[in-house]
């Protein structure tokens, strides 16, 4: 019995994804971009700064990293602690040594909670973009669009109120979004977004928010958690990253995503302050936060 001719159409098929949420391109479709000065490597460092609640939220899921034994999970609990206490600390003392200037993802809660912490940030010239309220604040389809609506704004509110400036900026926990987010996160006024990792340059959805790709691919989280690799190793990845990158002679991005209850420990914070100095110290690479990243894509787009 022969199919039903129907049974192949599928109204959203088209050149591309099949979606509309933006359009695809290939890279080298498209414009050529240099950063300021001539540069071709543009280095996006960029920091979870992340409250988890010591009783997980499992709807719409339990982010990554979050408390894993039954309640309380003292041990996971106080080795993310770790890294709001000291890790990040120790991670801004690395970023003063080398000059650089990151993006911290920031739930909205730290501001509320450590607003100390938030102010040394602030003072050093770090960005501040929005990471959700707490760690159980997750993003999915399922979730109503009135709560995902509440969670995006109150998110933006508190870290407005702790910090002055109201962020550009937006990553999803475990860069989930539901089909709303996009749209969402243009009406509450954000320039960007991290969650979609499908390129080496910014790009634009089609209603008007940039998105700035964060691979997590290139996370500590990745290599050192989940691949298991030590910290010389990750750092090795990112010198053969940016050495690749540097070669096709053309704007790219390379983000680092850190953590600092993982690569802040004491034996890994070597390998991080090293990788940074050498890749400042290329004549190729940009160091710059996210927004300005995106205003210096945004510019030539």
């Amino acid at each position: 019995m022969a199919l039903d001719p129907a049974y192949l159409d599928y109204p959203n098929r088209r050149y591309g994804y099949d979606h509309q949420l933006y359009d695809w391109s290939a890279i080298q479709e498209r414009k050529p971009v240099l950063w300021p000065d001539g540069k071709t490597v543009a280095l996006w460092v960029c920091v979870s700064l992340e409250w988890f609640p010591i009783v997980p939220g499992d709807t719409p899921f339990r982010a990554p990293g979050h408390m894993q034994t039954a309640y309380p999970d003292y041990r996971h609990y106080t080795a993310r602690d770790y890294g709001n206490r000291v890790g990040v600390y120790r991670m801004l003392d690395s970023f003063s040594k080398t000059g650089i200037k990151a993006s911290f993802a920031t739930n909205s809660t730290i501001a509320e909670r450590y607003p100390a912490l938030v102010a040394d940030i602030v003072r050093e010239g770090h960005e501040i973009i929005a990471h959700s309220t707490d760690m159980n604040g997750t993003i999915a389809t399922g979730l109503a669009i009135d709560d995902e609506h509440t969670l995006i704004v109150s998110a933006l509110d508190m870290l407005e109120r702790a910090t002055g400036t109201r962020p550009k900026g937006w990553l999803s926990i475990a860069r989930s979004q539901s089909w709303n987010t996009v749209d969402l996160l243009k009406e509450a006024g954000l320039c960007y977004c991290c969650d979609w990792v499908n390129d080496e340059l910014p790009w634009r959805f089609n209603n008007g928010l940039i998105n700035l790709p964060l691979n997590h691919e290139l996370s500590d989280r990745q290599i050192i958690t989940v691949q298991q690799q030590s910290a010389e190793s990750y750092a090795q990845s990112m010198r053969d990253a940016c050495e690749w990158l540097a070669g096709e002679q053309a704007g790219r991005l390379l983000p680092l995503h850190l953590t600092p209850y993982i690569m802040a420990l004491p034996y890994r914070i070597g390998a991080l302050e090293s990788l940074l100095e050498d890749l400042v110290a290329r004549p190729e690479v940009w160091n710059a936060a996210g927004d300005a990243i995106v205003d210096a894509w945004e510019a030539q787009a």
